[in-house]
Protein backbone atom coordinates (compact mmCIF):
# COMPACT_ATOMS: atom_id res chain seq x y z
CA UNK A 1 0.00 0.00 0.00
CA UNK A 2 2.81 2.35 0.83
CA UNK A 3 4.16 1.64 -2.48
CA UNK A 4 0.67 2.29 -4.51
CA UNK A 5 0.00 5.24 -2.55
CA UNK A 6 3.37 6.76 -3.26
CA UNK A 7 2.98 5.88 -6.90
CA UNK A 8 -0.41 7.34 -7.44
CA UNK A 9 0.67 10.72 -5.95
CA UNK A 10 3.70 10.72 -8.50
CA UNK A 11 1.63 9.89 -10.93
CA UNK A 12 -1.00 12.58 -9.98
CA UNK A 13 1.96 14.86 -10.32
CA UNK A 14 3.52 13.45 -13.62
CA UNK A 15 0.10 13.45 -15.75
CA UNK A 16 -1.69 16.09 -14.23
CA UNK A 17 0.85 18.00 -16.46
CA UNK A 18 -0.34 16.02 -19.18
CA UNK A 19 -3.90 16.91 -18.26
CA UNK A 20 -2.81 20.93 -18.67
CA UNK A 21 -0.83 20.54 -21.42
CA UNK A 22 -3.98 19.50 -23.13
CA UNK A 23 -6.67 21.82 -21.64
CA UNK A 24 -4.59 25.03 -20.64
CA UNK A 25 -0.75 25.19 -21.25
CA UNK A 26 -1.21 26.08 -24.94
CA UNK A 27 -3.49 29.39 -23.94
CA UNK A 28 -1.31 30.36 -20.84
CA UNK A 29 2.38 29.67 -22.15
CA UNK A 30 1.99 29.83 -25.77
CA UNK A 31 -0.97 32.30 -26.70
CA UNK A 32 0.93 33.80 -29.80
CA UNK A 33 0.16 31.05 -31.78
CA UNK A 34 -2.73 29.49 -33.16
CA UNK A 35 -4.58 27.00 -31.29
CA UNK A 36 -2.80 23.47 -33.17
CA UNK A 37 0.99 24.71 -32.97
CA UNK A 38 0.39 25.98 -29.02
CA UNK A 39 -0.79 22.59 -28.21
CA UNK A 40 2.33 21.04 -30.07
CA UNK A 41 4.19 23.11 -28.04
CA UNK A 42 2.44 22.18 -24.58
CA UNK A 43 3.01 18.56 -26.02
CA UNK A 44 6.61 19.31 -26.27
CA UNK A 45 6.92 20.22 -22.63
CA UNK A 46 5.18 17.56 -21.79
CA UNK A 47 7.36 15.22 -23.19
CA UNK A 48 10.32 17.17 -21.66
CA UNK A 49 10.11 15.55 -18.51
CA UNK A 50 10.44 12.21 -20.01
CA UNK A 51 13.83 13.27 -21.46
CA UNK A 52 15.34 13.51 -17.98
CA UNK A 53 13.46 10.39 -16.44
CA UNK A 54 16.42 7.96 -18.23
CA UNK A 55 19.03 10.01 -16.52
CA UNK A 56 17.18 9.87 -13.38
CA UNK A 57 16.54 6.35 -13.79
CA UNK A 58 20.32 5.62 -13.78
CA UNK A 59 21.54 8.21 -10.67
CA UNK A 60 18.42 6.81 -8.48
CA UNK A 61 18.21 3.40 -9.27
CA UNK A 62 22.40 3.38 -8.80
CA UNK A 63 21.75 4.97 -5.78
CA UNK A 64 19.02 2.61 -5.01
CA UNK A 65 20.95 -0.40 -4.84
CA UNK A 66 24.05 1.11 -3.14
CA UNK A 67 21.60 2.81 -0.02
CA UNK A 68 18.48 1.29 -0.36
CA UNK A 69 15.17 1.41 -1.94
CA UNK A 70 13.14 3.15 0.86
CA UNK A 71 15.46 6.36 1.15
CA UNK A 72 15.14 6.87 -2.49
CA UNK A 73 11.77 6.87 -2.62
CA UNK A 74 10.78 8.97 0.06
CA UNK A 75 13.52 11.88 -1.90
CA UNK A 76 11.32 11.19 -4.60
CA UNK A 77 8.25 11.78 -3.57
CA UNK A 78 8.83 14.49 -1.91
CA UNK A 79 11.31 16.74 -4.24
CA UNK A 80 8.35 15.84 -7.56
CA UNK A 81 5.48 16.78 -5.16
CA UNK A 82 7.23 19.87 -4.35
CA UNK A 83 8.10 20.90 -8.59
CA UNK A 84 4.40 20.23 -9.05
CA UNK A 85 3.30 23.02 -6.47
CA UNK A 86 5.89 25.31 -7.88
CA UNK A 87 3.94 24.72 -11.30
CA UNK A 88 1.11 25.70 -10.05
CA UNK A 89 2.76 28.79 -9.10
CA UNK A 90 4.03 30.20 -12.14
CA UNK A 91 3.55 33.83 -13.57
CA UNK A 92 2.15 33.18 -17.48
CA UNK A 93 3.54 34.47 -20.78
CA UNK A 94 1.31 37.68 -20.65
CA UNK A 95 3.07 38.53 -17.07
CA UNK A 96 6.86 37.70 -17.46
CA UNK A 97 7.01 36.99 -21.55
CA UNK A 98 9.44 33.84 -22.79
CA UNK A 99 10.58 33.27 -19.07
CA UNK A 100 7.02 31.58 -18.31
CA UNK A 101 7.69 28.68 -20.62
CA UNK A 102 11.51 28.47 -19.72
CA UNK A 103 10.60 27.56 -16.26
CA UNK A 104 7.64 25.54 -16.81
CA UNK A 105 9.82 22.86 -18.95
CA UNK A 106 12.74 23.35 -16.04
CA UNK A 107 10.37 22.15 -13.16
CA UNK A 108 9.14 19.66 -15.39
CA UNK A 109 12.36 18.47 -16.09
CA UNK A 110 13.22 18.26 -12.24
CA UNK A 111 9.88 16.41 -12.12
CA UNK A 112 10.82 13.60 -14.92
CA UNK A 113 14.72 13.42 -12.80
CA UNK A 114 13.01 11.98 -9.89
CA UNK A 115 9.97 10.26 -10.90
CA UNK A 116 12.42 8.00 -13.53
CA UNK A 117 13.81 6.67 -10.19
CA UNK A 118 10.01 6.25 -8.68
CA UNK A 119 8.38 3.79 -10.43
CA UNK A 120 11.22 1.46 -10.56
CA UNK A 121 11.59 1.90 -7.51
CA UNK A 122 8.13 1.27 -5.59
CA UNK A 123 7.55 -1.74 -7.89
CA UNK A 124 10.36 -3.35 -6.50
CA UNK A 125 9.52 -2.80 -2.94
CA UNK A 126 6.32 -4.49 -3.28
CA UNK A 127 7.13 -7.31 -5.18
CA UNK A 128 10.31 -7.69 -3.04
CA UNK A 129 8.06 -8.03 -0.62
CA UNK A 130 5.78 -11.00 -1.84
CA UNK A 131 5.99 -14.29 -1.23
CA UNK A 132 6.64 -17.23 -4.22
CA UNK A 133 4.39 -16.66 -6.84
CA UNK A 134 2.86 -13.68 -6.16
CA UNK A 135 5.29 -11.50 -7.70
CA UNK A 136 2.62 -10.24 -10.42
CA UNK A 137 -0.07 -8.97 -7.99
CA UNK A 138 1.95 -7.31 -5.48
CA UNK A 139 3.49 -5.52 -8.35
CA UNK A 140 0.34 -4.59 -9.90
CA UNK A 141 -0.67 -2.58 -6.80
CA UNK A 142 2.19 -0.61 -7.56
CA UNK A 143 1.31 0.41 -11.37
CA UNK A 144 -2.64 0.62 -10.06
CA UNK A 145 -1.10 4.66 -9.22
CA UNK A 146 -1.07 4.69 -12.76
CA UNK A 147 -4.76 4.97 -13.55
CA UNK A 148 -5.30 5.90 -10.04
CA UNK A 149 -3.34 8.85 -10.52
CA UNK A 150 -5.15 9.62 -14.11
CA UNK A 151 -8.10 9.49 -12.19
CA UNK A 152 -7.45 11.95 -9.67
CA UNK A 153 -5.43 14.24 -12.09
CA UNK A 154 -8.42 14.65 -14.28
CA UNK A 155 -10.95 14.98 -11.79
CA UNK A 156 -8.69 17.65 -10.05
CA UNK A 157 -9.17 19.33 -13.05
CA UNK A 158 -12.51 18.79 -13.72
CA UNK A 159 -13.70 20.35 -9.83
CA UNK A 160 -11.25 22.78 -10.23
CA UNK A 161 -12.79 24.10 -13.51
CA UNK A 162 -16.18 23.79 -12.22
CA UNK A 163 -15.14 25.81 -9.07
CA UNK A 164 -13.65 28.72 -10.93
CA UNK A 165 -15.87 28.77 -13.47
CA UNK A 166 -14.49 32.09 -16.07
CA UNK A 167 -11.41 32.41 -14.20
CA UNK A 168 -10.11 28.76 -15.05
CA UNK A 169 -7.61 29.92 -16.95
CA UNK A 170 -6.56 32.96 -14.52
CA UNK A 171 -6.42 31.00 -11.56
CA UNK A 172 -8.80 27.74 -11.35
CA UNK A 173 -5.80 25.94 -13.12
CA UNK A 174 -3.31 26.26 -10.30
CA UNK A 175 -5.21 24.48 -8.10
CA UNK A 176 -4.96 20.71 -8.97
CA UNK A 177 -1.07 21.76 -9.00
CA UNK A 178 -1.36 22.89 -5.52
CA UNK A 179 -2.84 20.44 -4.06
CA UNK A 180 -0.27 17.94 -4.69
CA UNK A 181 1.48 19.50 -1.39
CA UNK A 182 -1.47 18.14 0.44
CA UNK A 183 -0.91 14.42 -1.32
CA UNK A 184 2.50 14.16 -0.70
CA UNK A 185 2.24 14.60 3.20
CA UNK A 186 -0.01 11.77 3.27
CA UNK A 187 2.30 9.60 1.20
CA UNK A 188 5.35 10.36 2.78
CA UNK A 189 3.66 9.94 6.33
CA UNK A 190 2.73 6.41 4.58
CA UNK A 191 5.88 5.12 3.27
CA UNK A 192 8.39 6.50 6.08
CA UNK A 193 6.48 3.56 8.49
CA UNK A 194 7.44 0.75 5.73
CA UNK A 195 10.77 -1.49 6.20
CA UNK A 196 13.18 -1.63 3.73
CA UNK A 197 13.29 -4.57 1.46
CA UNK A 198 13.95 -7.67 2.91
CA UNK A 199 15.59 -9.42 -0.34
CA UNK A 200 17.93 -6.13 -0.13
CA UNK A 201 19.05 -6.12 3.08
CA UNK A 202 20.12 -9.88 3.12
CA UNK A 203 22.23 -9.32 -0.46
CA UNK A 204 26.30 -8.64 -0.92
CA UNK A 205 25.81 -4.84 -2.02
CA UNK A 206 27.78 -4.27 -5.71
CA UNK A 207 30.18 -1.14 -5.50
CA UNK A 208 28.91 0.26 -8.77
CA UNK A 209 25.39 -1.05 -10.18
CA UNK A 210 25.13 1.07 -12.83
CA UNK A 211 28.32 -0.43 -14.63
CA UNK A 212 27.52 -3.85 -13.87
CA UNK A 213 24.47 -3.74 -15.62
CA UNK A 214 25.13 -2.25 -18.03
CA UNK A 215 28.15 -4.68 -18.56
CA UNK A 216 26.49 -7.86 -17.86
CA UNK A 217 22.56 -7.02 -19.10
CA UNK A 218 22.91 -3.96 -21.32
CA UNK A 219 20.72 -6.07 -24.11
CA UNK A 220 18.24 -7.22 -21.73
CA UNK A 221 18.06 -2.93 -20.76
CA UNK A 222 17.49 -2.67 -24.47
CA UNK A 223 14.65 -5.48 -25.08
CA UNK A 224 12.81 -4.21 -22.03
CA UNK A 225 13.26 -0.52 -22.92
CA UNK A 226 11.14 -1.72 -26.30
CA UNK A 227 8.93 -4.19 -24.40
CA UNK A 228 7.88 -0.41 -22.48
CA UNK A 229 8.00 1.59 -25.77
CA UNK A 230 5.05 0.37 -27.09
CA UNK A 231 2.95 0.02 -24.50
CA UNK A 232 3.93 4.18 -23.28
CA UNK A 233 3.10 5.03 -27.04
CA UNK A 234 -0.39 3.61 -26.78
CA UNK A 235 -0.95 4.85 -23.15
CA UNK A 236 -0.40 8.23 -23.95
CA UNK A 237 -1.97 8.94 -26.80
CA UNK A 238 -4.60 7.60 -25.13
CA UNK A 239 -4.19 9.69 -22.21
CA UNK A 240 -2.82 12.99 -23.25
CA UNK A 241 -3.11 12.85 -26.77
CA UNK A 242 -6.54 11.83 -27.42
CA UNK A 243 -7.72 15.26 -24.92
CA UNK A 244 -6.19 17.71 -26.67
CA UNK A 245 -7.44 15.52 -30.07
CA UNK A 246 -11.49 15.36 -28.68
CA UNK A 247 -11.28 19.40 -28.08
CA UNK A 248 -9.85 20.94 -31.20
CA UNK A 249 -10.80 18.46 -33.99
CA UNK A 250 -14.03 16.62 -32.45
CA UNK A 251 -15.11 19.72 -30.33
CA UNK A 252 -16.16 17.45 -27.57
CA UNK A 253 -16.27 19.57 -24.39
CA UNK A 254 -13.46 19.61 -21.73
CA UNK A 255 -15.91 18.48 -19.08
CA UNK A 256 -17.24 15.49 -21.54
CA UNK A 257 -13.31 14.47 -21.94
CA UNK A 258 -12.49 14.36 -18.48
CA UNK A 259 -15.24 12.35 -17.77
CA UNK A 260 -14.10 9.68 -20.58
CA UNK A 261 -10.57 9.95 -19.21
CA UNK A 262 -12.00 9.14 -15.95
CA UNK A 263 -13.84 6.24 -16.36
CA UNK A 264 -11.34 4.71 -18.69
CA UNK A 265 -9.12 5.20 -15.77
CA UNK A 266 -11.38 3.40 -13.38
CA UNK A 267 -11.86 0.19 -15.83
CA UNK A 268 -8.02 0.19 -15.89
CA UNK A 269 -7.76 0.13 -12.22
CA UNK A 270 -10.10 -3.38 -11.92
CA UNK A 271 -7.82 -4.55 -14.92
CA UNK A 272 -4.51 -4.20 -14.40
CA UNK A 273 -4.69 -6.56 -10.92
CA UNK A 274 -6.64 -8.99 -12.81
CA UNK A 275 -4.14 -9.57 -15.30
CA UNK A 276 -1.53 -9.50 -13.10
CA UNK A 277 -2.91 -12.16 -11.19
CA UNK A 278 -3.36 -14.19 -14.60
CA UNK A 279 0.36 -13.89 -15.70
CA UNK A 280 1.08 -15.50 -11.77
CA UNK A 281 -1.12 -18.42 -12.78
CA UNK A 282 0.05 -19.02 -16.63
CA UNK A 283 3.00 -16.92 -17.03
CA UNK A 284 3.96 -13.30 -18.14
CA UNK A 285 4.53 -13.86 -21.90
CA UNK A 286 1.79 -15.24 -22.95
CA UNK A 287 -0.63 -12.04 -20.97
CA UNK A 288 1.64 -9.32 -21.61
CA UNK A 289 1.83 -10.92 -25.27
CA UNK A 290 -1.87 -10.56 -25.42
CA UNK A 291 -1.78 -7.19 -24.85
CA UNK A 292 0.51 -6.28 -27.60
CA UNK A 293 -1.58 -8.04 -29.73
CA UNK A 294 -4.32 -5.96 -28.61
CA UNK A 295 -2.97 -2.40 -29.21
CA UNK A 296 -2.26 -3.59 -32.64
CA UNK A 297 -5.87 -4.36 -33.22
CA UNK A 298 -7.56 -1.98 -31.69
CA UNK A 299 -5.43 0.95 -33.47
CA UNK A 300 -8.00 1.99 -36.11
CA UNK A 301 -11.22 1.01 -34.40
CA UNK A 302 -9.68 3.50 -31.67
CA UNK A 303 -10.10 6.48 -34.33
CA UNK A 304 -13.39 5.24 -35.74
CA UNK A 305 -15.37 4.67 -32.62
CA UNK A 306 -14.18 7.99 -31.60
CA UNK A 307 -14.92 9.52 -34.58
CA UNK A 308 -18.30 8.18 -34.74
CA UNK A 309 -19.06 9.55 -30.95
CA UNK A 310 -18.01 6.63 -29.09
CA UNK A 311 -15.47 8.56 -27.44
CA UNK A 312 -16.03 7.28 -24.14
CA UNK A 313 -16.70 3.56 -24.84
CA UNK A 314 -13.27 3.83 -26.82
CA UNK A 315 -11.56 5.17 -23.97
CA UNK A 316 -12.78 2.14 -22.17
CA UNK A 317 -11.66 -0.50 -24.17
CA UNK A 318 -7.91 1.33 -24.70
CA UNK A 319 -7.30 1.42 -21.04
CA UNK A 320 -8.61 -1.91 -20.45
CA UNK A 321 -6.88 -3.52 -23.31
CA UNK A 322 -3.77 -1.70 -22.51
CA UNK A 323 -3.55 -3.43 -18.58
CA UNK A 324 -2.34 -6.95 -20.37
CA UNK A 325 0.69 -5.43 -21.04
CA UNK A 326 0.78 -3.22 -17.86
CA UNK A 327 -0.30 -5.04 -15.00
CA UNK A 328 2.32 -7.70 -15.03
CA UNK A 329 4.81 -4.93 -15.65
CA UNK A 330 6.01 -4.44 -12.25
CA UNK A 331 7.13 -8.24 -12.21
CA UNK A 332 8.49 -8.49 -15.71
CA UNK A 333 11.29 -6.10 -15.30
CA UNK A 334 11.77 -7.16 -11.52
CA UNK A 335 12.65 -10.48 -12.69
CA UNK A 336 15.19 -9.55 -15.19
CA UNK A 337 17.53 -8.72 -12.71
CA UNK A 338 19.23 -9.97 -9.59
CA UNK A 339 18.63 -8.14 -6.36
CA UNK A 340 21.89 -6.30 -6.40
CA UNK A 341 21.52 -4.73 -9.52
CA UNK A 342 17.78 -4.70 -9.70
CA UNK A 343 16.73 -0.89 -9.15
CA UNK A 344 19.66 -0.46 -11.78
CA UNK A 345 18.75 -2.47 -14.14
CA UNK A 346 14.65 -1.29 -13.67
CA UNK A 347 15.11 2.25 -13.72
CA UNK A 348 17.28 2.36 -16.66
CA UNK A 349 15.23 -0.07 -18.48
CA UNK A 350 11.76 1.06 -18.08
CA UNK A 351 12.54 4.70 -18.56
CA UNK A 352 14.49 4.33 -21.73
CA UNK A 353 11.11 3.02 -22.97
CA UNK A 354 9.01 5.74 -20.75
CA UNK A 355 11.29 8.44 -22.99
CA UNK A 356 10.98 7.06 -26.44
CA UNK A 357 7.29 5.85 -26.05
CA UNK A 358 5.50 8.03 -24.22
CA UNK A 359 7.73 11.29 -23.95
CA UNK A 360 7.41 11.24 -28.03
CA UNK A 361 4.14 10.19 -28.39
CA UNK A 362 1.17 12.84 -28.04
CA UNK A 363 4.16 15.11 -30.38
CA UNK A 364 4.55 12.57 -32.91
CA UNK A 365 1.03 12.17 -33.07
CA UNK A 366 0.07 15.76 -33.20
CA UNK A 367 2.59 15.99 -36.09
CA UNK A 368 1.28 13.40 -37.75
CA UNK A 369 -2.40 14.58 -37.69
CA UNK A 370 -1.89 16.60 -40.42
CA UNK A 371 -1.39 13.33 -42.56
CA UNK A 372 -4.53 11.46 -41.12
CA UNK A 373 -5.69 9.67 -37.96
CA UNK A 374 -4.81 6.67 -40.21
CA UNK A 375 -0.86 7.71 -39.73
CA UNK A 376 -1.35 7.75 -35.83
CA UNK A 377 -3.12 4.30 -35.82
CA UNK A 378 0.31 3.34 -37.89
CA UNK A 379 2.08 5.07 -35.50
CA UNK A 380 0.28 2.65 -32.53
CA UNK A 381 0.88 -0.97 -34.64
CA UNK A 382 4.25 0.12 -35.10
CA UNK A 383 4.50 0.37 -31.16
CA UNK A 384 2.71 -2.40 -30.68
CA UNK A 385 5.10 -4.88 -32.66
CA UNK A 386 8.66 -3.77 -31.16
CA UNK A 387 6.70 -4.50 -27.66
CA UNK A 388 5.83 -8.35 -28.76
CA UNK A 389 9.34 -8.63 -30.46
CA UNK A 390 10.91 -7.43 -27.88
CA UNK A 391 8.57 -10.10 -25.81
CA UNK A 392 9.33 -12.86 -28.01
CA UNK A 393 12.74 -12.42 -28.38
CA UNK A 394 13.44 -12.08 -24.46
CA UNK A 395 11.22 -14.97 -24.15
CA UNK A 396 11.83 -17.39 -21.33
CA UNK A 397 15.51 -17.06 -21.49
CA UNK A 398 16.32 -14.51 -19.38
CA UNK A 399 16.95 -15.18 -15.81
CA UNK A 400 16.07 -13.82 -12.50
CA UNK A 401 16.44 -14.42 -8.66
CA UNK A 402 14.00 -17.08 -7.50
CA UNK A 403 11.02 -15.39 -6.07
CA UNK A 404 12.20 -16.37 -2.61
CA UNK A 405 14.93 -13.84 -2.66
CA UNK A 406 17.59 -16.35 -2.46
CA UNK A 407 21.26 -15.00 -1.88
CA UNK A 408 22.73 -13.44 -5.24
CA UNK A 409 25.56 -16.22 -4.62
CA UNK A 410 23.37 -18.77 -5.97
CA UNK A 411 22.89 -19.72 -9.13
CA UNK A 412 20.48 -17.67 -11.08
CA UNK A 413 16.60 -19.15 -11.68
CA UNK A 414 15.08 -18.99 -14.69
CA UNK A 415 11.67 -16.89 -14.81
CA UNK A 416 8.64 -17.43 -15.28
CA UNK A 417 7.77 -16.93 -19.16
Amino acid sequence: MASAVGNTIELYDFLLYGTASALVFDKIFFPQFDSRVGVLLAFATFGAGFFARPLGGAVIGHLGDRIGRRSMLVITLSVTGVSTALIGLLPTYAQVGIFAPLLLVLLRLVQGFFMGGEQGGASLMAVEHAPPGRWGWYGSWVFIGSPVGLVLANLAMYLSSKASGPDFLSWGWRLPFLFSIVLVGIGLYIRLRVSESPQFARVEKSRLPIAEVLRDRWRVVLLGAGVNLGFTIFIYVLSVFMIGYGRTALKISADDLLIATVVGSVAQVVAVPAFALLSDRVGRLPVMFGGAIFQAAFAFPLFWLTDSGWFTFAMVLGFVGSAALFGPSAAYFAELFRTRVRYSGVALSFQLGAVLGGGLAPLVAQSLLRTGTWAIAVYLICGAVLSGVCLLVIGSAHEAEPAGGESDAQPLAPAQS
